[in-house]
């Protein structure tokens, strides 16, 4: 530990360099850019930027790439709270908090406290990464498929508790979430599935054309129906949180970082399964929870700091072990590999000094984007002041552009029209469209994981039993399914019982 702190006191030297600092706010603020434009998510940013960084130095090349990632992980959140549209998948979650708050008049301190969450677990995780990687990696690698298939059972059994709704309803959009994600290429047989003899469809589903339909074109397709306006500005209210607002949201900070850094250390877990599970996990434990879906703090607070987190926690399997656990890392690996750094165990010892500036610069990056996007929430929050009647074709223009830009294909963009308007169609007769997303995101990796986990088995489904780890995260999935099936029905009970008095009154 105190071999790390003064590498890392070294890797500060070299990272407080104007160009150093330099690129670290730029990458800050070129992410939170990214993070507020629906669809433009860090992964399409850092791989039309990454051709453009051959001109600079290594570090400070990745020094950029790392802030656009973790900068794009605090702006998905303008948009969620502002207008009901998450910049990014991870900020979903914070539509259903964030976006009341905006509408009572609080959009103002929700936006601060995202900023004060997304600073606080990104600097956890670098904390983190410095002094906890090495035993943390060691944990991490050992956890093999089996157990990366009951954890992912159990992120699906908590989704359970996400929509407030018909259980049934959950469990069939989760499903069809399920079907979407086998669309395409076979992770497993290498061969094409529901395809129909379509060459479209034989890439599947982009999610980013999904997340656009079902949020961005489908919010302005309600909002045309209900000739909504724009949060009023003059509601936003101050950009700083109160001192209520603060201690109401620090258990859920707290939680939401260690939930965010403990699983973004498994590859494979994105930013938005997390920031689902520390959502639910804070709503269930929460003596405010009746207010959570209507305007809670805490429901800003956990998902944010989970994402961030969890974009932290990455940099641990990416560096040590050379595998990444998201999108964006992946092609952040390519640039590593670009420059002739290659992640891995001996990385530390061979680019020790290259590696700890870029640890120390994300420090300084989180700061950047503390500073910068605090004062900057007024200037967001101004977006309100258009009139939705502009806004929306610029929201369709931009998720159009957004759906397109992923893989550049006209079908994408059909993709999320389609869905925008199956989205509308779902909220009109409440059908929740979260399962959907998390099944959708969890489908490849489970697949993946039960296939793997049938080779080592020789096809023997005792191995889930016979493994404590995999056993016990079962077993939780199992509890918490139950106990969801019971609340659901509780509140069906009592949803009668109040219409009964209603009546009789």
């Amino acid at each position: 530990m105190i071999e790390s702190a003064t590498a890392l006191a070294y890797g500060f030297i070299d990272a407080l360099t104007p160009m150093n600092l330099l690129m670290a706010a730029i990458g800050a603020l070129i992410g939170t850019f990214v993070g507020v434009l629906p669809g433009l998510g860090p992964t399409s940013a850092i791989a039309i930027l990454l051709p453009l960084t051959t001109v600079l130095d290594p570090a400070q090349a990745i020094i950029m790439l790392a802030g656009i990632y973790y900068g794009a992980m605090y702006g998905g959140s303008t948009t969620a709270i502002l207008l009901n549209i998450p910049g990014e998948a991870s900020s979903v979650p914070t539509c259903l908090d964030g976006y009341p708050l905006a509408v009572q008049g609080r959009g103002g301190p929700a936006l601060g406290i995202a900023a004060i969450s997304s600073f606080i677990a990104g600097i956890i995780g670098v904390l983190g990464l410095v002094f906890f990687a090495p035993i943390l990696a060691e944990q991490a690698i050992k956890l093999g498929p089996p157990e990366l298939f009951s954890v992912m059972l159990l992120a699906l059994a908590i989704t359970s508790g996400l929509t407030g709704g018909s259980l049934l309803k959950s469990l069939i959009m989760g499903l069809f979430g399920f079907l979407l994600s086998m669309v395409g290429l076979g992770s497993s047989t290498g061969m094409f599935r529901f395809t129909f003899g379509s060459s479209s469809l034989s890439g599947g589903f982009e999610m980013i054309s999904i997340i656009i339909g079902l949020f961005a074109i489908t919010e302005v397709l309600r909002s045309m129906e209900e000739k909504k306006t724009a949060v009023s500005s003059d509601r936003i209210g101050s950009v700083y949180p109160t001192r209520s607002d603060l201690r109401q949201s620090s258990g859920a900070i707290a939680a939401g970082s260690i939930i965010g850094f403990v699983m973004g250390l498994l590859p494979g877990t994105s930013a938005a399964v997390t920031s689902f599970l520390s959502y639910d996990v804070v709503k269930k434990f929460s003596r405010r929870r009746h207010l959570f879906g209507r305007g809670a703090i805490e429901g800003v607070a956990a998902p944010e700091a989970a994402n961030n987190a969890t974009s932290s926690a990455g940099f641990i399997p990416l560096f040590a072990l050379g595998i990444p656990s998201s999108p964006p890392l992946a092609v952040l690996l390519a640039g590593l590999m670009i420059y002739g750094v290659a992640p891995g165990p001996l990385l530390f010892e061979q680019k020790g000094g290259f590696i700890w500036t870029v640890i120390a610069s994300m420090v300084i990056g989180n700061i950047a984007l503390l500073l910068l996007n605090l004062p900057l929430v007024g200037l967001w929050a101004r977006l309100t002041r258009v009139p939705f009647g502009i806004m929306a074709p610029i929201i369709l223009m931009l998720s159009i552009i957004g759906a397109y830009t992923v893989r550049n294909n006209l079908f994408d963009v059909g993709v999320a029209v389609v869905f925008g308007v199956l989205g509308y169609f779902m909220h009109k007769f409440d059908w929740p469209v979260m399962p959907l997303i998390l099944c959708f995101i969890l489908g490849p990796l489970m697949e993946q994981s039960f296939t793997q986990t049938m080779s080592m088995s020789g096809g023997s489904f005792a191995i889930f039993v016979t493994r404590p780890i995999t056993l016990a995260f079962l077993l939780i999935a199992a509890v918490l399914f139950l106990v969801s099936t019971w609340l659901a029905g509780r509140t069906r009970r009592r949803v009668k019982e109040e219409g009964a008095e209603a009546l009789d009154f």
